[in-house]
């Protein structure tokens, strides 16, 4: 599917298995690995390494990120504008701006800069 988004899920078989059960449409999964380390060692072109929950390191959030919240943080760690983000997820720029306000809440971050510091550093996405 051109233009879909290709991630590497990470975790046990059983925690893969359930991240691939939860991916929207649209998605498809580039490779599967047991440690983010090992998903980085591969190098593949992908948008995203996506991790179980329970993985998050200390700190963890009040109110986990979303599947989508994470996706939209990876776009944003490209540099992409909203209606960029939009255009490559399928969904209009209003909802994109309310995924980043719910992110900056959440994380919580003063901008969409901070954001992806933020989730960087909490190993909620990788750059």
């Amino acid at each position: 599917m051109p233009g879909a988004l290709r991630v590497v899920l990470v975790g046990t078989p059983q925690e893969r298995a359930t991240l691939r059960a939860k991916l929207p449409a649209g998605i498809t999964v580039a490779a599967e690995c047991a440690t983010p380390a090992d998903a980085r060692a591969l190098m593949l072109e992908a948008d995203a390494i996506l991790t179980p929950r329970a993985r998050q390191p200390p700190g963890r959030l009040d109110e986990p990120l979303t599947p989508r919240e994470i996706e939209v943080l990876n776009l944003l760690a490209e540099g992409l504008p909203n209606k960029a983000i939009a255009a490559r997820l399928g969904i209009s720029d209003q909802t994109v701006k309310f995924h980043v306000s719910s992110i900056c809440g959440k994380l919580p971050a003063r901008n969409r800069t901070d954001a992806v510091r933020r989730a960087i550093r909490r190993g909620i996405i990788a750059v």
